[in-house]
């Protein structure tokens, strides 16, 4: 009798066994991948002893997730098959399967962590919609016949060595008792996803503690779970009148008469005449400020960039929006703050908006949006083809004229000579242009023509000394054409190489560089030193032009912009910052406000200050404002062309 309560479980310890491997492969990988951070975290129990702690905490939780199949399995397999040979066929292959998947999701994890150090967030459920991007990056990237084949081995070596742990000896369960066990299975697995959420281990002023804490497979759902955030939801507001006119107020500028009483929709006076120029807008992969010399690198990577400078009207202090390509696009078109979520770029209902593109279309100039890869990828040729740009990507180029191509798209030369081509004609036709070019050879695999320098393929230094020197090369043979000297070249960043800090939102990721190049001599060179953020270049540029134009961006001429108001927006998909008078105010889910001192140089930790009001309701206004407005449609270039037609009706319109 005393053998029954363990002889009836006995079928059930293939269960006990995945979760046993569950939690020392998880374990395993969280000490890998602590390792792999080296000094950002601290060699000190504390951070060690959290890390782990909770983390085991999250390990089980996804344990019980994980191991469905084979608890459904067990659960519905006959007595009479468990104990035959088909039944432990069947019971085997699925363990075997199951423990292939943790060991190849470790692996995945650490290159994951290689390239964004962090566990499984919105990027991996981004890159999972574009699986051929993804899968010919990792294809590029890595050997993966060789990695397959070693985790396969490990598998197979791993599911033999304890089989005598896995293996189901006697069966005394009922279909009633091994229901209970289910039953007991399914009210766990619920009662972890109604109390535990992903941001629950952010309890660490370390954020590399805290994503370790967490579990690659359980955060790769809770991303999924919260793609889309609803502001009003999840982030604190104000009255949305208030907060309209905060906004207001900081778009306020002397070149600037509003619409009317209440809203940011006003008319652009610029005092000095129009130039007819053409625009060449180059968004630069991951082209963070400190690869350098003219930011301060000593073993600069961009010495054409850096010859440059001398010519040209250098932006000392310019923060991009976010972390990713789409968050970049989103800034120089849109000149919106990042509101949380998804990017604009990809979102449902994005067509006919307020951009930079339109804004050249009405100046009847040609606005393109030109891209080496296949622009598919993350909706950007639907969302600029909707927006006022004529879109070209790798589909216009044929392949003889391609020097180099990965599964990101042809090298920066073959972009460039695409675009050329594109120019001359405009230029025959007598029609301005503006041309925003998004490139790709500064990012993994980080391959390149051969020959264009001593430069390693596959190295991260490589690729941008490479996109260095094709900016270089365009310049170069563009020099040579006759609309050269007519042609204000803009050249920077979509975001920074790398977005991980101790801080959860560190500021220092956020510098990229700027350079406004007018080899006619129409913009006499500098160096402007007050801050800048992202969405302050198209209003800025525009201004340089002497453009008369209808806006409703967020961004302004920073030439105009009053003396005490230069602030910049950072953010992730879940988290919203303000950095103004050397604090940020951080934004994130639960209403939750935090005022932290910026780290600008390093990667250090963030220390909390006292919050500071004012700051608050400006950051809060702008991101709440920018989310309303384009849910309400007001976003839209139709709405601003009625607001100007009313004001005009009227005779309204205040500075």
């Amino acid at each position: 009798m005393t053998q029954v309560p363990a002889a009836r479980f006995d079928r059930f310890r293939p269960m006990r066994w995945l979760v046993a491997c569950f939690l020392v492969i998880s374990a395993l990988t969280r000490l890998a991948l602590l390792v792999a951070t080296g000094s950002g975290v601290p060699a000190a129990p504390g951070p060690w002893l959290y890390a782990f702690g909770v983390g085991l905490g999250y390990d089980l939780l996804a344990a019980l997730y994980f191991a469905w199949p084979l608890v459904l399995l067990l659960w519905l397999l006959p007595a009479g098959w468990l104990l035959r040979r088909r039944g432990r066929l069947a019971v085997g292959g699925l363990c075997l399967l199951l423990l292939f998947v943790l060991l190849f999701v470790a692996v995945a994890e650490w290159t994951f962590w290689d390239e964004f150090q962090a566990r499984f967030n919105f990027i991996a459920v981004d890159y999972l919609v574009y699986t051929t991007e993804v899968i010919g990056n990792i294809r590029q990237s890595y050997p993966v016949g060789l990695i397959l084949s070693a985790v396969a081995a490990l598998a197979l070596g791993g599911f033999f060595a304890t089989r005598r742990w896995r293996r189901v000896r006697r069966d005394e369960a009922g279909f009633a008792a091994r229901t209970v066990v289910v039953a007991c299975w399914l009210a766990a697995s619920a009662l972890g996803t109604w109390l535990v959420s992903g941001e629950m281990k952010d309890r660490s002023d370390n954020a590399y503690v805290n994503e370790l804490a967490g579990n690659g497979i359980y955060q790769f759902f809770s991303a999924y779970r919260s793609a889309s955030l609803d502001y009003a939801r999840y982030y604190r507001t104000v009255p949305i009148d208030e907060a309209w006119a905060q906004v207001r107020a900081q778009v306020a500028t002397p070149d600037a008469t509003f619409f009317g009483p209440a809203g940011i929709a006003r008319h652009i006076h610029n005092a000095a005449p129009e130039q007819r120029m053409n625009v060449v807008l180059i968004s630069v992969e991951s082209l963070s400020a400190d690869f350098s010399g003219t930011y301060g690198r000593k073993d600069s990577l961009t010495p054409r960039l850096d010859a440059l400078t001398r010519d040209s009207l250098l932006f000392a202090d310019l923060w991009a929006t976010g972390t990713r390509t789409v968050r970049g696009l989103e800034a120089l078109s849109l000149s919106v703050p990042p509101t949380p979520g998804e990017s604009i770029v990809r979102r449902e209902h994005n067509e006919g908006l307020a951009t930079l593109g339109e804004v050249f279309r009405g100046k009847d100039y040609h606005a393109m949006f030109l891209y080496g890869g296949y622009g598919a990828f993350d909706d950007m040729n639907r969302f600029f083809s909707h927006n006022g740009y004529d879109v070209h990507d790798r589909t216009d180029i044929p392949d003889q004229e391609i020097h180099h191509e990965n599964v990101w798209g042809v090298a920066d030369e073959d972009l460039y000579s695409m675009a050329m081509k594109h120019f001359d004609t405009d230029f025959k036709a007598g029609k301005p242009f503006f041309a925003h070019l998004m490139t790709t050879s500064n990012h993994r695999p980080y391959t390149f023509p051969a020959g264009r320098g001593p430069w390693p393929q596959g190295k991260r230094e490589s690729a941008v000394a490479y996109t260095d020197w094709a900016i270089g090369d365009f310049l170069r043979r563009a020099s040579s054409k006759p609309w050269y000297r007519n042609t204000l070249f803009v050249i920077t960043a979509d975001h920074c190489a790398s977005s991980a800090g101790i801080a959860a939102l560190p500021a220092f990721r956020y510098r990229i560089p700027l350079w406004i190049y007018a080899p006619g001599g129409q913009v006499a060179p500098g160096r402007v030193e007050r801050r800048v953020s992202q969405i302050d270049i198209a209003p800025t540029v525009l201004g340089m032009l002497g453009m008369d134009y209808d806006s409703r961006f967020y961004g302004v001429d920073v030439f105009q912009q009053p003396s005490g108001r230069a602030r910049a927006f950072i953010g992730t998909y879940q988290l919203l910052g303000y950095l103004r008078d050397d604090k940020l105010v951080q934004l994130s889910p639960h209403r939750k406000v935090d005022t932290l001192r910026p780290a600008y140089a390093r990667d250090v930790a963030q220390p909390e200050l006292a919050e500071d009001p004012a700051l608050t309701l400006q950051a809060i206004s702008a991101y709440q404002t920018a989310t309303a407005a384009f849910a309400d449609g007001s976003m839209t270039q139709a709405a601003l062309e009625r607001e100007a037609r009313a004001a005009a009706a009227t005779g309204a319109g205040s500075r």
